[in-house]
C-alpha cells in the first residue's frame, strides 16, 4: 500500500538516533539493499514524523500499519514506502485509559526512564513504586528525578523515603529552571541514548524538558496554590535531540495509569518484600493474620512499612485484573473469528450444491 511521506529537516545518522547492533541483526541481506532505516520521533492523531539519515519524513496514520509510537525503528523502500518496524529493545505499555480493555503502547526503546516527582504536596512513594515497576518490567534503567528542588528546604527527607524503598536507586534533586542544576542528569544523557519522562501531570517535565533542550520546545503553565501541581500543557509524545546529543522522549502525563500483565516489574520493584515472602510457614500466605508470617513480623519490627506491602498487593491485583481482562478480550475475539469463519466455509459449501 502507498503511503504518504515527505522529506523535512536535516538529517541525522543512525547512531545519532540511536541505532544498535540489535537492529542491524534484525536484516536480512536483501533488506540492505534499496532500503532506509527510520525512527519514529513525533506520534499524532493523524500519523507520525519519522527521523532518519535522509531527514525528517511524516507517515499519515493508516489502518494497515501495526501498533507503533515514538522510538519505534522502522524499515521503509527505496520509495519510502513502509515495508515493517523492527523487534524492540524494550517497551512501556498500559492498560488504554478509561474503560477500554486493550493495552496501549507509550514508548519504546528506551534506555533510561525518567521518573519525574517533584518536591512539593505532589511527592508520592506509592506512585513512584508504580511507575519503577513499569521501568523494571520493561528492562529499562529507572532514574528518580526530584524537580522544584529550589522550593524544598530540604530534599535529602525526600531521598532517603526513596532509598528507603530501594538503596541502589539513582536520586537526583533539580531545580528545572537551572541548567546547572540539571546539567546533573547529563550521565545519562550521551549521543545517542534515549531518555523517556515519565510521571504524573503537573511534576515540571515540560519545564525539565526546556531546560535540557536549551529552548522553549514545550509550553509550559503555571502553578495551581491550592495543590502546588503545574498545569498539564504536553499532550503529544515526541523525540528530541539534546544538546549533549542524547533522545529526550516526552509523554503525557498519565492520570489513568495502570499496570497490565507487569507482574515481574510488580515483584522487582518490591524485591524485599517477595525474599521475606519465602520465610513465611506457608507457600500460599496473603501476609494478612496467618501464623509465622515474615512479612507481618516485619512490619511489627519496623522494618517493612505497611504502606510499603499495601502498595504491592494493591499493584499485583491491579495487574492481574487487567491482565485477564484482556487475556478474556483477546479469546473471545479469537472465537468470534472462528464463528465468522465457520459461517463463511459454511456459505460457500452451500453455493457449491
Amino acid at each position: 500500500m502507498h503511503l504518504g511521506f515527505q522529506i523535512m529537516t536535516t538529517p541525522l545518522t543512525l547512531s545519532q538516533l540511536g541505532w544498535r547492533p540489535f537492529f542491524q541483526q534484525q536484516l536480512t541481506l536483501e533488506e540492505y539493499e534499496g532500503t532506509l532505516f527510520a525512527r519514529i520521533k513525533e506520534h499524532h492523531r493523524s500519523g507520525f514524523k519519522l527521523a532518519s539519515e535522509l531527514g525528517d519524513i511524516t507517515l499519515n496514520a493508516s489502518p494497515s500499519l501495526p501498533q507503533i509510537t515514538v522510538g519505534d525503528w522502522v524499515l521503509l523502500d527505496s520509495d519510502h514506502h513502509f515495508i515493517r518496524s523492527f523487534d524492540r529493545l524494550s517497551e512501556f505499555s498500559r492498560k488504554a485509559a478509561g474503560s477500554k480493555v486493550e493495552s496501549q503502547l507509550i514508548a519504546t526503546n528506551v534506555d533510561t526512564a525518567f521518573i519525574v516527582s517533584s518536591l512539593n504536596h505532589d511527592f508520592n512513594l506509592s506512585r513512584i513504586e508504580r511507575f519503577l515497576a513499569l521501568a523494571n518490567d520493561a528492562g529499562v534503567e529507572p532514574v528518580i528525578v526530584l524537580t522544584k528542588a529550589d522550593q524544598c528546604s530540604d530534599p535529602s527527607e525526600f531521598i532517603q523515603q526513596i532509598h528507603a524503598i530501594d538503596s541502589m536507586l539513582m536520586v537526583e534533586p533539580v531545580n528545572a529552571l537551572d541548567s546547572v542544576s540539571v546539567s546533573a542528569l547529563e550521565p545519562w544523557c550521551g549521543t545517542g541514548k534515549t531518555i523517556a519522562f515519565i510521571g504524573s501531570s503537573g511534576v515540571g517535565k515540560s519545564t525539565l524538558i526546556n531546560t535540557l533542550l536549551g529552548d522553549d520546545t514545550q509550553q509550559t503553565g503555571g502553578i495551581r496554590a491550592d495543590d502546588s501541581k503545574g498545569k498539564h500543557t504536553t499532550t503529544g509524545r515526541s523525540l528530541h535531540v539534546m544538546p549533549t546529543g542524547g533522545l529526550l522522549l516526552d509523554t503525557p502525563g498519565m492520570r489513568e495509569l495502570q499496570l497490565t500483565a507487569c507482574a515481574e516489574g510488580v515483584a522487582e520493584t518490591f524485591s524485599d518484600i517477595t525474599e521475606l515472602a519465602k520465610q513465611c510457614k506457608f507457600g500460599d500466605c496473603q501476609h494478612q493474620s496467618e501464623p509465622k508470617c515474615a512479612v507481618q513480623a516485619a512490619i511489627t519490627s519496623g522494618e517493612l512499612e505497611e504502606r510499603r506491602l499495601t502498595n504491592y498487593q494493591k499493584l499485583l491485583r491491579e495487574q492481574a485484573r487487567n491482565g485477564a481482562s484482556l487475556a478474556e478480550r483477546r479469546a473471545n475475539d479469537k472465537a468470534l473469528h472462528k464463528y465468522y469463519k465457520s459461517v463463511i466455509n459454511e456459505n460457500n459449501s452451500l453455493k457449491m450444491k
